[in-house]
């Protein structure tokens, strides 16, 4: 059937009346054959717009566009009415609205259709293909008008209202400027249909006849003038513009389009000699199966296949040997490859779309140049943040299929700017000026916000097209980056390494790029080329960043799970809080952290199966890969097998078969490519490695069979070790950690904590473990009662001189019962559970084993009675059904702490008692008193030195007793710390060294002075500890410089929460700090020293030690009521945040 021909499904009362209003319209005069508009023709116009609008798009059936194609409407009337549109016509008359109205009426006709399986009906069927061929002709005849310019004259009629500034524009204004946007769209969008026959000359409607005609009729000078002021009044409109240049630069490379011209002809000759190159390739592998005269002859031979099948083959050369006659099976298969429908097809045929190249002549590549050219310069910076602005605010203007255009748009602009900057002649003075500043728009952080969104979102989408622009632009801003840092302009070589530094320092953009490798299936040769090369360039670019920044750091983000904690849980809505506690454990946060790069460890995640599979499927289509993607996969396939020694992924049949085909064929790389020789260097390295590796001596027998049987299948990671090098990982398991054990707060009655653990078990949803509790407590309570009664009956049948006799000896214990867990999962959690294991201790339960041993047994000790288990179970009962409540809205958890682990003392920690020199300092802390900090000086002119304000946090009143609790506690294992790193240094001097009878004699005396003055302050210190000392001794402290020690800058700030509790100055810096305190002490303290000085030893070495003993106890005295007090610790002060890479981070390997 004709397209050509009438339809016979249009209504017939629907053909008449459009015909009729098509005659009304206005006709060729009979006189001169000049157009001759109609009376209503105005009228008529908006008639047929109605019925376009009330009938085509209601229905759905196109009927009125068919009967319009039929009528010529657009070539015989529309287009005649806007060429007799003179230019020195007024702008407001009949001819402004009639080319208004004719307007209206091109852009629906002209707009693309498209067929829709769950809108198509019967009627778009028949009438889709005659639409299609009658849209070329609109076309046709909008570019190579005879009569006038229609492009200019449709511009005409929307100049006026782009001449207006946007708050004083209209919406029928802006309705104007949109429909020229959608015309000029519509005009660069048809295309010839390739699956109907053509009606004329295909170059009056290619690319080039468009560009032409776009620089003839001063579109492309409209162009420039919407995108350089799209910020300022045109905003509406970037989606439009975005649409035009996406389909009128689709398919132009940008690298041949600012070439000169030899250097078009001399591309075009390397092209042509490749593609010459690769025919002769294929003529001489045919040529040797080809057929001749003499082997026509029928030749018919069976081949007898697994299961008795037999397999005919025909032809002579299958006669030679077992491989041509396997390889003549293959050739012979017919692939009946499926027919895709939907979203699948749509996608192929977007992607045949993106494969077709575009070749222009001179005079069109020049007019797109220049123009170009003019867009970089003034038009990119505003469309593109135009539009990102909008892609980010998801308005209503932008589709899907746009943000592919934008990301397709970006890599375009950016390879032709970097051609353009190929072109430029060296002499040229091109550094005065930023050359990049003109692409800066897409250089920007919020352009990497949006590129990795689009991109995480492709992926999880298996948007693939998307995911193939995203790729391509981010491969280009890499490229551009990689310019940036080679410029001369230090300006330029800085902003390059902040981009990359930006770049590279997510570790989520480099799993981004290795899950897109991973993930391809049936995409098809573009993505692969495209994929490809971004891993080769990122690779490339990270490698040589890494070596330049040897301390890289990236942040990595890892998932940690939170557990959200209620202090007051509400009775009321017990079931709704159930709920969310389970929503709550189920909730997952990320944990972002900053750790050191190694690009070794790095790039493994390139280099797995999954990524191996795909450069392999790219090396498929080996026969039209061009150079530069040879050499791509090369380097890819050294650097696995050769740089980081994983040359065993490479060890698969099909992979071997493939290297194996490309240097020795058929079909392989042809020997005048400039990538044969390399390739044949690899592949003979690497089958070389897999012989060595067959050959591998190991210990156990049945190696190589093992890898003839691997080399059929797919690597995986648990078992690459072992083929790497022949033996097991060796992988030392940690003995598992006990939980850190509990205790009660010291405001905690015993009474109560029974059913506080209780309360706890049953507030983490541990109903199970608390029924077994209670079976084994009813379990004990019968064995021990047991026991107990069989005891009595023996004592009851003995005689009473034997009772007498056992009880004056030990009497008899009962026997321990063992718990039994009944399963591994109570048993582990035995282990683990600490709030389990805080309740059966405070139950009395105990347990048999070292803390690290998982299989130890619980079991209940001799010394509880049937009383004390009785009272237990009872306990337990009631605090199930009846918990405790507490006070100021606390709960059971608040209850409870950490308990403190004290290792206990023994002989060899006493005081004085070194037994290697080794382990001096190891020797306990109560030897050496705290830091002593160094006195203020006073400055030049005798002032005293200005005292430092302490800073206070005034907003911790709601800091629980808990943290108090906790901060106080770090802050006495600190002071322990700092008083281990005293030596004996501030006790011995050098002058202990000398052999003078006269030193030694007055190092004695000054001893003994010391010892006596030391006796008096420590027992008048221990007896009268008023509060006047207290204060005196605190407000010296705080007036003292403190001492660089790391120790000492958590006492910078003071909670003022809860009240400041004066810490006591440690004794021996009240005694060696200053001379003038010693002689401030009471005269009872001297009479005191003195009456004991006249009772002790005159020995000097018993005074010595005597003295050491006596301040050694007394530090152990005052160091252990320090403990017992609950003081607030001080607040460390806020330490500056450390920005990196444009992020504020937190690292304490930072400081």
């Amino acid at each position: 059937m004709d397209v050509w021909t009438k339809s016979e499904t249009v209504d017939p009362e629907v053909r008449a009346y459009v015909y009729s209003l098509v005659n009304a319209v206005g006709g060729r005069s009979t006189l001169d054959e000049s157009y001759a508009i109609g009376d209503d023709a105005l009228a008529t116009l908006k008639d047929i717009r109605r019925w376009l609008l009330l009938y085509d798009e209601k229905t759905n059936r196109l009927d009125v566009k068919r009967v319009l194609a039929e009528a010529n409407l657009v070539k015989g009337d529309l287009l005649e009415i806007l060429a007799a549109w003179k230019d020195d016509a007024p702008e407001e008359g009949l001819r402004s609205k009639l080319a208004l109205a004719c307007l209206e009426l091109l852009v629906p006709l002209t707009w693309p259709l498209e067929l829709s399986e769950d809108k198509a009906s019967l009627n778009t069927h028949r009438h889709l293909p005659y639409l299609q061929l009658a849209q070329v002709d609109y076309k046709r005849a909008i570019l190579h008008h005879e009569g006038a310019p229609i492009l200019r004259k449709v511009m005409r009629i929307a100049l006026p209202c782009m001449a207006k500034p946007r708050s004083e524009r209209s919406k029928r204004d802006e309705g104007t400027i949109m429909l020229m946007m959608f015309l000029l769209k519509h005009v660069v969008m048809i295309n010839q249909p390739q699956y109907l026959p053509s009606q004329g000359d295909e170059n009056d409607i290619s690319r080039a006849a468009v560009i032409d005609a776009f620089h003839a009729q001063d579109v492309f000078s409209l162009l420039l003038t919407l995108g350089s002021g799209i910020s300022d009044g045109y905003q509406d409109h970037d989606v439009e513009m975005l649409e035009i240049l996406y389909h009128l630069l689709q398919g132009i490379s940008p690298r041949k389009l600012f070439m000169r011209k030899e250097q078009v002809t001399s591309s075009d000759m390397l092209e042509f000699k490749e593609l010459l190159n690769k025919e002769d390739a294929l003529l001489s592998s045919f040529k040797k199966t080809a057929p001749t005269r003499h082997n026509r002859f029928g030749t018919m031979i069976w081949v007898k296949r697994d299961g008795q099948k037999l397999s005919t083959v025909s032809g002579q050369s299958t006669i030679t040997s077992n491989g041509t006659v396997l390889q003549q099976m293959d050739t012979s298969k017919k692939w009946n490859r499926p027919k895709f429908k939907g979203r699948v097809a749509k996608e192929a045929e977007e992607q045949t779309t993106l494969e077709t190249s575009v070749d222009l002549p001179d005079s069109s590549r020049a007019h797109l140049r220049a123009f170009i050219e003019d867009f970089l310069d003034s038009s990119f910076n505003p469309l593109f943040s135009s539009l990102r602005k909008a892609i980010e605010r998801e308005l209503d203007r932008v589709k899907d299929s746009n943000i592919k255009q934008y990301f397709f748009l970006m890599q375009w602009f950016l390879a032709a700017d970097a051609a353009r900057k190929s072109q430029v002649s060296d002499t040229a003075d091109a550094s005065a000026e930023n050359q990049f500043a003109y692409i800066a728009a897409v250089l920007d952080q919020e352009t990497f916000v949006l590129l990795n969104r689009s991109m995480q979102r492709a992926t999880d989408e298996k948007d693939w097209r998307t995911l193939q622009s995203t790729l391509a632009a981010f491969t280009q801003i890499l490229l551009t980056t990689q310019r940036m840092s080679e410029s001369q302009s230090e300006e330029d070589q800085e902003i390059a390494e902040n981009i990359l530094n930006r770049i590279f320092y997510e570790e989520a953009t480099h799993d981004r790029i290795a899950t897109a490798l991973r993930n391809y299936k049936q995409q098809g040769f573009v993505y692969l080329d495209c994929i490809t090369e971004c891993v080769h360039v990122f690779i490339r670019l990270l490698e040589q960043y890494s070596k330049h920044n040897v301390d890289m750091h990236i942040r990595s983000k890892r998932r940690a799970r939170r557990k959200a904690q209620r202090a007051n849980p509400s009775t009321a809505d017990e079931n709704a809080d159930q709920e969310d506690a389970a929503e709550d454990e189920r909730e997952a946060y990320r944990a972002v952290n900053e750790r050191k790069f190694d690009f070794s460890r790095f790039v493994t995640k390139f280099l797995n199966q999954s990524a191996v599979n795909t450069f392999t499927e790219f090396m498929q289509y080996h026969a039209e890969m061009s150079a530069e993607q040879l050499k791509r996969c090369h380097r890819y396939f050294y650097r696995l097998a050769f740089k980081v020694e994983r040359a065993v992924l490479l060890f698969r049949v099909d992979t071997l078969f493939l290297f194996h085909k490309l240097i020795r064929g058929p079909g392989g790389l042809p020997r005048s490519s400039s990538m044969y020789g390399d390739w044949e260097t690899l592949i003979r390295q690497v089958f070389r490695k897999c012989v060595k590796w067959l050959s591998k001596e190991t210990d156990g027998q049945g190696w190589r069979e093992m890898c003839v049987v691997e080399m059929l299948f797919s690597k995986i990671p648990s078992t690459m070790f072992y083929l790497d090098n022949g033996y097991e990982v060796v992988v030392e398991k940690k003995a598992p950690r006990p939980p850190a054990a509990l205790d009660f707060k010291a405001i905690v009655e015993d009474s109560q904590k029974i059913g506080i653990a209780v309360s706890i078990v049953l507030d983490k949803v541990k109903g199970d473990e608390l029924r077994w509790i209670k079976e084994q407590l009813q379990k004990a309570i019968e064995e021990r009662q047991a026991w107990q009664d069989a005891e009595a009956a023996r004592l009851a049948l003995v005689e009473p001189a034997v009772v007498e006799t056992e009880e004056q000896s030990d009497p008899p214990q009962p026997p321990m019962i063992v718990l039994s867990p009944g399963s591994e999962e109570r048993k582990l959690s035995l282990f683990k559970d600490k709030h389990l294991r805080l309740l059966m201790s405070t139950i009395g339960f105990d347990r048999l084993g070292i803390a690290e041993d998982v299989d130890a047994q619980w079991f209940v000790p001799s010394s509880l009675s049937v009383d004390q288990l009785k009272a237990s179970l009872e306990q337990v009962q009631k605090a199930e059904f009846d918990p405790p409540s507490f006070d100021d809205g606390k709960s059971a958890l608040d209850m409870i702490r950490n308990k403190t682990t004290i290792l206990p003392r023994t002989s060899d920690d006493a005081p004085g008692f070194i037994e290697d020199d080794s382990e001096i300092g190891s020797n306990d802390e109560a030897m050496f008193p705290p830091n002593m900090r160094e006195k203020r000086k006073r400055t030049a002119d005798g002032a005293e030195p200005k005292k430092r304000r302490r800073l206070t946090k005034r907003d911790d009143e709601d800091e629980s007793l808990s943290d108090i609790e906790r901060r106080a506690e770090l802050r006495r294992q600190r002071e322990r710390e700092k008083s281990a790193k005293i030596k004996s240094k501030l006790f011995i001097t050098e002058s202990d060294e000398e052999s003078d009878a006269e030193a030694d004699a007055e190092f004695f005396r000054l001893e003994e002075e010391r010892r006596q003055k030391m006796r008096g302050v420590i027992s008048n210190a221990l007896l009268t500890q008023t509060t006047k000392e207290k204060g005196r001794m605190n407000t010296k402290r705080v007036e003292e410089e403190p001492d660089s020690d790391e120790g000492s800058a958590s006492d910078d700030t003071v909670d003022e929460a809860v009240p400041a509790v004066q810490s006591r100055r440690p004794l021996f810096e009240a005694l060696s700090s200053d001379e003038s305190d010693l002689e401030d002490i009471d005269g009872s303290a001297d009479e005191t020293t003195q009456g004991n000085d006249a009772s002790s030893s005159t020995s000097v070495d018993a005074a010595h030690a005597s003295a050491l003993k006596t301040i050694s106890n007394n530090i152990r005295i005052a160091t252990r009521e320090d403990d017992d007090d609950e003081l607030p610790v001080m607040k460390q002060p806020t330490r500056l945040a450390t920005r990196r890479a444009g992020f504020v981070l937190d690292d304490s390997d930072s400081e």
